[in-house]
């Protein structure tokens, strides 16, 4: 498919709490080969999981060929992306969530715990008299501990909370002993909580403080209050000064959900050295700091500020990086994380034209097909540990393949057809009818540009076989369809190819006959009207003739041939020539 022009609004995302003042493992990563929809709603801060830590390391479409991936009949749509809620810590770890498209307030707490003095519920049950003598008209502010807020009780953006309460929580995040500190002790906000004691245990009241605002910058006006009053300048500087990966997360966390506003991009791209901060920090060794990086990055590049930041991703080593990442990280949310980056890329017309070569130059395709040809690999128990991986991989390969200069390289990687080729000869393939249609879509984006591959795929007679018997699979999904029908005539044999020897006729005949049923039931039941044919109906049409006059042309040869043997040879065995006849009946009255 094509790749979209238009950009995806981005939600922010809300925060979790979690442990940065216990030293977090390394990821656990593993060689090129060996590994494992995105969003970028304002996202929930939530815990690592300790045993998922992995290191992260529009193209041109052919006029008259099949649909270049997800875009074209039967488009396979996009997941929206909005601001994400941060997650609190479970006991053994929990896992940052994304908040639903289109939602772009924080998330409450399962568990609602009142933030004293600070914020009140609308409906007049406060927790505890607001010390400013505030009436019962604020809502309580979304707390993250003990457990992470879900997507329905994210903060509506008509919430009231006192600015004041904002401000006293961006100044808590200030680090200890930095030139900001003075800086903010030397003002005084026209909101200021006149010096509000500090309270003990710095790490989990930074922490505490770092998720509500993370699930506070899901709204518009929170996030312009935020801006207004230095949030870029105190992010940046703890980005740079601290230690503590939870940390990193949290403020990079907070930066995607304001990144999600396209009001406040102007803001954060003037803010002095942040493109280059936050594009250093995709060479960290967390999986939640890289997630929270690559959330951010797609969110920026779906704004108007999309050129800036993509001409910051243009040294060779960091989409070198950004592809180690991609082709090694064995979890999941990362791995979702950064394909939904580099789908992003792809959807933006200006930023594709900036970085496709320089990404095709640093091994684009040889990561990804490493990446499938791992997941394939796979034994069943590591392919439950991450449901749903292969499909994601494989709709990523789709949008790529759609591009006219990855097509003609992923063309000639021979791994990748190997691949591709064993998944439509394996039994299994009926389980799973998206897993079909993405790999016929990806063979018939490659084959436009790789007209070498068809001598090869046109004598792979179990390759055909398995072609044919995607046809009751993939019914109802136009596009896979579209692809499927454009690819066969490509392959079968035509008539204008005279030198085909007994052996060969007869064993096209056997798998014409094995699978008429399949192709009469599947012409049958998508029956056009030839008077008002779309253009694609056409295309359809057009290539199902060929493949008729194909079959046909092979019927007659071989009915031909069998019925010129003397008595004495050996009759066909299996098929008899009145099947051969019904065959070449049935496609003379559907070509005329």
């Amino acid at each position: 498919m094509a790749a979209s022009d238009t950009q995806e609004g981005g939600a922010p995302a809300a925060g979790g709490a979690g442990q940065d003042d216990e030293p977090q493992p390394q990821p656990e990563l593993v060689a090129a080969g060996e590994r494992t929809a995105p969003d970028d709603a304002p996202a929930a801060p939530g815990a690592s999981e300790e045993e998922e830590e992995g290191e992260g390391g529009a193209g041109e479409e052919d006029a008259s060929g099949p649909p270049r991936g997800p875009g074209a009949a039967g488009e396979q749509p996009a997941p929206d992306h909005a601001p994400v809620a941060p997650a609190a810590a479970e006991d053994e770890g929990g896992a940052r969530g994304a908040v639903e498209a289109e939602q772009d307030d924080a998330p409450e707490s399962e568990d609602e715990q009142d933030v004293e003095g600070e914020v009140q519920e609308e409906d007049g049950d406060a927790t505890e008299e607001d010390e400013d003598g505030e009436e019962d008209d604020e809502e309580d502010a979304p707390t993250h501990l003990p457990f992470a807020p879900t997507g329905e009780e994210l903060l509506d953006d008509t919430t009231t909370v006192d600015p004041s309460y904002t401000i006293s929580l961006i100044r808590k995040l200030i680090p200890k002993g930095s030139n900001l500190e003075k800086e903010f002790s030397d003002k005084q906000s026209p909101y200021s909580d006149d010096g509000e004691a500090t309270l003990p245990e710095y790490k989990d009241q930074w922490e505490e403080c770092g998720c509500i605002l993370w699930d506070l910058a899901a709204s518009e006006p929170q996030a312009e209050l935020m801006i207004d009053n230095a949030i870029l300048e105190v992010l940046l500087e703890n980005l740079r000064v601290a230690d503590s990966s939870r940390v990193k997360e949290v403020c990079l966390g907070i930066m995607g959900n304001l990144a999600c506003h396209e009001s406040l991009v102007d803001a954060i791209c003037l803010e002095k050295g942040l493109i280059t901060t936050v594009v250093d920090q995709l060479f960290l060794d967390d999986v939640n700091c890289l997630s929270e990086t690559f959330r951010l990055l797609a969110a920026i590049l779906r704004s108007s500020a999309s050129v800036s930041w993509a001409e910051a991703l243009l040294p060779d080593e960091i989409l070198s990086r950004m592809l180690w990442i991609i082709g090694n990280t064995v979890n999941l949310t990362l791995l979702e994380k950064s394909i939904d980056f580099i789908s992003t890329v792809i959807d933006v017309q200006d930023v594709i034209a900036m970085l496709i070569q320089p990404l095709l130059k640093a091994g684009l395709v040889d990561h990804v097909v490493g990446l499938l040809t791992a997941e394939i690999e796979k034994s069943p128990e590591e392919k439950l540990d991450r449901p749903g991986s292969l499909d994601m991989i494989l709709r990523f390969m789709e949008e790529l393949s759609a591009i006219h200069s990855v097509s003609e390289v992923m063309s000639s990687s021979d791994q990748l057809m190997k691949v591709l080729v064993s998944m439509i000869k394996s039994p299994d393939k009926h389980e799973v009818a998206s897993y079909c249609a993405s790999v016929v879509i990806i063979i018939s984006n490659i084959l436009t540009d790789g007209k070498h591959l068809v001598p090869m795929l046109s004598h792979d007679l179990p390759f055909l076989e398995g072609l044919f018997d995607i046809l009751p699979v993939v019914p109802d999904d136009d596009q896979a369809r579209y692809a499927l029908w454009g690819t066969l005539p490509r392959i079968l044999p035509q008539p204008q190819e005279t030198e085909m020897n007994s052996s060969f006729l007869d064993q096209f005949a056997s798998l014409f006959l094995g699978k008429f049923t399949l192709i009469k039931d599947d012409l049958e039941s998508h029956v056009v009207d030839e008077e008002n044919l779309s253009s694609e109906d056409a295309l359809v049409l057009g290539w199902t003739s060929k493949c008729l006059r194909a079959i046909s042309f092979v019927m007659e040869r071989w009915i031909e041939e069998k019925s010129s043997q003397s008595k004495q040879d050996a009759p066909p065995t299996g098929n008899s020539i009145d099947d051969a006849r019904e065959v070449l009946s049935y496609c003379h009255k559907a070509l005329h």
